[in-house]
């Protein structure tokens, strides 16, 4: 006779039978294919992707049919789970906050809501080390790429140079995901981009090995005048010393980042992907070190987003 912990695996499993029946049956509450489920991630050599593809590789390990797609971010996430296309999205929480109040990037309030606070990002400008650029003003007239359509990425640059005097008009504008980022500056085709993701983000690590790099501070005043209006999300924060090779000290702002599920996936099947989430959160730290920062404590905190029932029934066992 199946344990409980078994029974409820059973039931999380019959819930992704029952979701992508609904999809097929045009009732728009179902996620994926038959048999199968998606977790949002981003670029292919961001965190996202490759700690959303950990995450999967663990489920199927449970017995879920579970893959990640690589997506455009933050915002192409959260429309992803809020159309049913996703069970699991990576997200920002300011683009999170914009997604549940139908503002900026989001034509009407989605019905989302958090699994995990899974670590804080790091807003990371580079630059070629030997770029004049010092600070973000210096980047007017300069060739600028300020992320993919669709991501996080673009609502932080568009802030953070705002806040810091520099408008769109001032600088040279490339809407390039990471991967396009990281080529477009090697070749010599842009002189900067903004990132927003965990440290090290695999393709800018791979970057640094050939192309020495740096990264401008985001100044206090500049977090100030950025959290103005927005709920406060931001904060300051140190980078990490020694990443890409850096060798100074260097003030930037974080974002905390967020696991969010639909309202409307069922509980016994988001508890059971909670539970896997923390319990692969060390084998899955070998190959995704951000993953090492996940606390049960913390992630509750997905303000202003509300905790999922199914992931609130397991942050409330998991302290028995």
């Amino acid at each position: 006779m199946a344990g409980p912990r078994g029974a409820a695996r059973a039931l999380a499993l019959a819930a992704v039978g029952a979701l992508a029946a609904a999809a097929l049956a045009g009732c728009g509450s179902g996620v994926g294919d038959p048999g199968a489920q998606v977790i949002a991630g981003g670029a292919s050599t961001g965190i996202y992707y490759s700690y959303g593809g950990a995450i999967a590789e663990s489920l199927r390990g449970e017995g879920f049919d579970v893959t990640v797609a690589a997506t455009g971010g933050s915002v192409d996430n959260l429309l992803r789970v809020g159309r049913g296309e996703a069970i699991l999205g990576f997200a920002q929480a300011d683009a999170a906050a914009d997604a549940i109040s139908g503002v900026g990037a989001f034509d009407a309030p989605l019905r989302i809501e958090g699994v995990a606070r899974v670590y804080d990002e790091y807003v990371q400008v580079v630059v070629p080390e030997d770029s004049p650029a010092e600070a973000i003003p210096d980047l007017a007239g300069l060739r600028v790429s300020v992320g993919e359509v669709n991501s996080g990425v673009t609502v932080i640059a568009d802030r953070v140079l705002r806040a810091a005097g520099v408008e769109q008009g001032d600088f040279e504008s490339a809407k390039l995901g990471i991967d396009d980022s990281v080529e477009a500056l090697a070749r010599g085709e842009i002189d900067a981009f903004f990132w927003v993701g965990g440290v090290p983000t695999p393709g800018i690590a791979a970057l640094s090995e050939t192309t020495p790099v740096k990264i401008l501070p985001i100044q206090p005043e500049t977090v100030e005048k950025v959290n103005s209006g927005h709920a406060g999300v931001y904060r300051l924060s140190d980078f990490p010393l020694g990443t890409y090779g850096t060798t100074e000290p260097v003030e930037t702002m974080t974002i905390p980042n967020y696991l969010v599920t639909s309202a409307d996936a069922p509980a016994d099947l988001v508890f059971e992907m909670t539970r896997t989430l923390f319990e692969s959160r060390t084998a899955i730290a070998r190959t995704v070190p951000a993953a090492a920062l996940l606390d049960r404590r913390q992630a509750i905190f997905t303000s202003p987003l509300p905790l999922h029932d199914g992931a609130a029934k397991f942050y409330v066992e998991s302290r028995k």
